[in-house]
């Protein structure tokens, strides 16, 4: 064997024992009670008057991820409807009209499957729920609704579907962005509206959630009919 060979053999294994040295120092060196972040949880919470710890962490402490994680999930609606062939595929139905068993049992879940997704961001600010939550309900009664032969109604343009995709991620920009101009920082509610506006920017990011979803399963659907319209 070669050296250049023997080197490209062993150097792997130096990498890997060179990492687990690392991770175990830093293991090491931890403290033996871990603080953790709780006091800091608990102090933006009572501040802010949202008992839910995981909301005040996603959209108060981390609004920085938030956002872009919902930036991310938004543009890569945008790139798969901007790739699809069809330029109606949102708007067309995908199934043929749904059995009685489905039909009867699509009726019951879906304004059921609406309530629950109000509730959901509703209860997000004192116990589990939020707007990825109500979003992810909303998008499956949308799914359902499509799976069973419904089409899009006519009184909802092509205007209200980009609306949707799109009102949660701008208005989440425009009141992180209204901080700078009150000449505060990013992201940094004003303290007499603060609960307020985290509760508008979930209400809003659920229907965008929702909608985002919806979009992305009807674009990879296989076509259907052509009849439009119920």
């Amino acid at each position: 064997m070669s050296d250049r060979r023997r080197l490209a053999a062993v150097l792997p294994a130096i990498v890997a024992v060179a990492v687990l040295a690392v991770i175990v120092r830093a293991v090491w060196s931890l403290p033996p009670e871990a603080e953790g972040l709780s006091v800091a949880v608990s102090r933006v919470a009572a501040e802010s008057g949202i008992d839910n710890k995981i909301t005040v962490v996603l959209l108060d402490l981390r609004g920085y991820d938030t956002l872009l994680e919902i930036a991310v999930l938004m543009l890569a609606t945008v790139a798969v409807l901007s790739l699809r062939e069809d330029r109606d595929a949102l708007y067309r139905r995908i199934s043929e009209r749904a059995a009685p068993v489905l039909a009867a049992l699509t009726r019951l879940l879906v304004p059921l499957a609406l309530v629950v997704a109000v509730h959901l961001v509703w209860v997000g600010a004192v116990r589990p729920g939020g707007a990825f939550q109500a979003g992810a309900v909303l998008g499956a009664a949308g799914i359902l609704l499509a799976l069973s032969g419904y089409a899009r109604p006519q009184w909802v343009g092509r205007g209200a579907m980009r609306s949707a995709l799109a009102v949660g991620l701008l208005t989440f920009l425009g009141i992180a962005m209204l901080s700078i101009v009150a000449g505060g920082e990013l992201l940094e509610y004003p303290e007499q509206s603060r609960k307020t506006l985290i509760l508008v920017i979930e209400v809003l990011l659920t229907l965008s959630i929702g909608a985002s979803l919806v979009s992305l399963f009807l674009s990879s659907a296989s076509e259907g009919p052509k009849e439009v319209g119920r």
